[in-house]
């Protein structure tokens, strides 16, 4: 429950004025803001200033500098259309005077039409899977100290992954990670909410994907991982505190920049949910010895 509170407090955005608002970071160990908090509460802004019953359909973020955790980030919103149907915004982050994300959402007057999705891939349920308590008995003491740490400390979102043995060894394997999620605790009824968690979530693995081909992982000291630029799409409605699967993959690694996308299903196989990335993977490499 402390974990999941935190977070929406994070993402209860301050209203400093019209279109401009303000947000704060967790009091954790990272070094910089974490991507996927910046943009749920860009989504909170730009929610904030639209009618309720229009909702987000589509965002696309660019990350431009690495947020500072020890100061706030003030949200400026414009108001760039709105329309009889679409409604557009345009989000920027701002920390220390200058842009650190910026934003572009679009939101939609629900109305009936044609409807088609992928299927849901053929994965264990989440209580088929290894939970919290048995990863601490089991892979927990094979893990690398880095992604042990990670797995130990008290998040807001639940993760059970369906291959967690890529994580206790260096094997190059098929790019695909399946991940179900969820929140640790229930979140109020609002659907705004919901998709500004999702929006939370959907940055948390998505670019580790892209290393598995190559038998590596975010959590190793060599790789300097940095998310780049995220887009998602909200296709149906959800709620983020029961489970979803997060099926990803990696069509493409190449010039220190890995390319993953992700598709969200409810337990039932209802796709809510896509999302794409490109982010960093650069090779950390010794300074070359003095002359």
């Amino acid at each position: 429950m402390k974990a999941v509170d935190e977070l929406l407090a994070i993402l209860d955005l301050e209203q400093l004025e019209q279109n401009l608002f303000r947000g704060r970071s967790p009091k954790d160990r990272w070094q910089r803001v974490f991507g996927g908090q910046v943009i749920g509460q860009a989504l909170v802004a730009a929610t904030r200033t639209v009618a309720p019953e229009r909702r987000p359909h589509s965002l696309h973020g660019y990350f431009l500098l690495g947020g500072d955790p020890k100061v706030p980030i003030v949200y400026e919103v414009d108001r760039i259309r709105d329309g009889r149907s679409f409604t557009t915004r345009r989000v920027v982050a701002i920390q220390h005077g200058r842009a650190i994300f910026s934003m572009s959402a679009s939101f939609h007057l629900e109305e009936p039409g044609l409807a088609h999705q992928m299927p849901m891939p053929a994965v264990p349920t989440p209580e088929e899977l290894e939970g919290e308590t048995a990863l601490k008995a089991t892979m927990m003491a094979r893990m690398p100290d880095p992604v042990r740490a990670y797995f130990e400390r008290e998040r807001p979102i639940e993760l059970r992954p369906v291959e967690i043995e890529r994580y206790a060894s260096p094997e190059k394997r098929d790019p695909r990670f399946h991940v179900w999620i969820r929140a640790t605790a229930p979140l109020p009824d609002d659907p705004a909410v919901h998709q500004s968690i999702l929006a939370y979530a959907s940055d948390m693995t998505l670019l580790d994907t892209s290393l598995i081909a190559h038998g590596r992982t975010v959590f190793e000291s060599a790789i300097q991982p940095a998310s780049l630029d995220h887009a998602l799409w909200f296709h149906r409605p959800f709620r983020a505190d029961e489970w979803l699967l997060y099926a990803q993959d990696s069509p493409s690694a190449s010039g220190a920049r890995g390319f993953s996308r992700g598709l969200i299903f409810t337990r039932d196989g209802t796709l809510v949910a896509s999302v794409t990335q490109e982010g960093m993977i650069r090779e950390r490499r010794e300074a070359p010895p003095e002359p």
